[in-house]
Formats: C-alpha cells, structure tokens, sequence
C-alpha cells in the first residue's frame, strides 16, 4: 500500500486498551487519567475484523500495544487468534513487563514474532521515581523469563536528561550479555511531560562510540520500524536508535495506528483520523471499510504539523 509520497505503508499498530498499571512521570498524572468506557472501546471481534481488512490493503506486521495490553482480559487469546489472520507477516506486543513473567510461555506457543519490553531503567529506586510503581522486580524476572524460552525480545528505553541519561551504558551492557536489542528512543514530549529534556539520538550515539569505538551500523533488517541499529564485537545482540522527537523519520515513516477506540490515526502527532468504529457499528461492510482505510493512507501526512507539547497522553494512542 502507498502512499501520496510514495511511502509504503505496511505497519499497523494495534492498541487493545488505554489502561496502563504504571503511571511513568513523562507519560501521564500521578493520578492518572480519565478512562476510556468499555462501551467505546473495541471488541475483540471488531479489532480482528479491522485487522483482517488492513491486511488485505496491504498490512504486513502488527503490533499490539496498549495502555498496557496485558491488563485487558482475553489478549492472549486476541493474539492468538490474529496470528492466524491470513496476510499478517510478523506479530508482535510491546509491553511494561509488569505481568509479562505469567504469560512468557503462551506468548511462545502462540509463536510471537517479538516482544517489546518498556524499561527506562536497571535500578529498582530509579524505576519506581520514574514509573510510580514499585514493579522493577517483576519486570526483570519477565524480561529474563522471556529471553530464555527464545522469544525475540527488543528492551525499548527513553533516555531523559536527568532521569536516567546515566544508565545508558548500564542498559547498552544487556546487548552484550543477552541476545537482546536495546533501543534508545528520543523522548517525544508529552502534556504530562513537557518539562523534561531529551536526549537527542546524537547525542547517544555519541556516548555509545566512547564505551564501543568498534560500533558499526547493522544493515540486517531487524523488523518494520524506524530504528537505526548498531553492532558491537562485543555484543550479542546490538543497539538502535530512534530519533522520534525532531520529525526526522518521516519521510520513511511506514505506520498507521489504530487505537483502542477504533480511530485509525495517520500520523502519532496529529490528532485526527479515520473513524473505524463508527463505520462498523453503522453497519459498513468490509469492501467499504477497506476503501475508506485506502483512501486515508493515501492522504498520510508528509510530517509533523507540531513539536509534541501538547500530544495526547501516549496510553490513549499506543505510542
């Protein structure tokens, strides 16, 4: 599927929920955020059915995300469910980690292409000062769990100046004791988390040649995303990079979302999009779904329209 600019667009991410069991200082509220009601959000059978049609316009990888998606009842069985979807190429979840630990084994049976891990830090006090959430424990026995039953696992850190911009040669050392890559994601502010700094991918690509001179970029396609990894002699696994915050990844950008209320956004920094839900509850059919999902990518943005300042809270769209 292309797009007017000639991006082909093959990667849909999924969000099945915009609850979350941790409330990270640069995401939402300490107290969280007004939930989204059950009414609105869409069922198991409504997302399977949207998938099925994105994959005939020409989706390849999915990857279901939330909120949390752990902490929605079924997703296991959502997941195995669309594995099966005729079409769909590679499928995968990003997760906290926080209940990951209980279902390593059947995320492995269901054959999971890979699994995101979200940990923005290796010390438990940190971890807690970040996420709210006294959980760094569960995390890194899941995390640990999951590597050892075989699943591809990509452990994704936010670096923020001040925060945990020190850990980042702590967490680039996983890379060499684990066949795990660790990816460094420019901080994408937030109206929760407009105050803190970023940390620009220069800049960490800068202190990872000082601690690995002999660092090079891996050509081997590691997925549909936009990261930029790197490997080391040193390292099982590598490091990547993605520089989300200045919008320089948008002329590769290959990705729609869809999230949890059914609108399927074009680009992470608008705020409008195509309202799926309404179609189907207003009884399209799949031909005119797929038509209206055709015609949106067609009109994909060239790019960021604003900075981020002001972007909705990250659990509501998926990230």
């Amino acid at each position: 599927m292309i797009d007017c600019l000639g991006r082909e667009i093959n990667y849909m991410r999924v969000s099945i929920t915009d609850r979350c069991n941790l409330r990270c200082v640069y995401c939402m509220p300490e107290d969280g955020i007004s939930a989204i009601s059950h009414a609105q959000v869409l069922r198991y059978e409504e997302l399977l059915r949207l998938c099925a049609i994105a994959v005939r316009a020409g989706i390849r990888s999915v990857r279901v995300t939330g909120g949390e998606p752990l902490v929605r009842k079924g997703c296991i069985g959502f997941l195995r469910e669309l594995k099966t979807t005729p079409g769909i190429k590679r499928l995968a979840l990003t997760t906290n980690g926080v209940f990951l630990e209980q279902f390593v084994d059947e995320l492995a049976d269901i054959g999971l292409d890979s699994i995101n891990i979200s940990l923005d830090s290796l010390s438990a006090e940190t971890y807690m000062r970040i996420t709210r959430r006294d959980s760094f424990s569960a995390v890194w026995r899941g995390l640990n769990k999951a590597v050892a039953s075989g699943l591809r696992v990509k452990i994704n850190c936010v670096p923020i100046m001040g925060q945990n911009d020190a850990e980042l040669l702590a967490f680039a050392r996983l890379a060499e004791n684990m066949p795990v890559d660790v990816r460094f994601i420019e901080f994408m502010p937030t109206r929760s988390g407009k105050s803190f700094e970023r940390l620009s991918g220069t800049a960490i690509l800068t202190r990872l040649l000082e601690a690995y001179p002999d660092l090079l970029p891996d050509t081997r396609r590691r997925g549909y995303g936009p990261a930029r990894y790197f490997i080391s002699g040193k390292m099982r696994g590598s490091v990547g990079i993605i520089s989300a915050g200045d919008g320089r990844i948008c002329s590769e950008c290959n990705r729609v979302r869809l999230t949890s209320e059914g609108l399927l956004k074009l680009c992470l920094f608008h705020y409008d999009g195509l309202d799926l839900r309404g179609m189907l509850r207003d009884g399209a059919g799949d031909a005119e779904i797929q038509a209206a999902f055709t015609q949106a990518v067609l009109r994909k943005p060239e790019g960021q329209t604003h900075t981020g300042a002001g972007i909705e809270t990250m659990s509501r769209i998926g990230g």
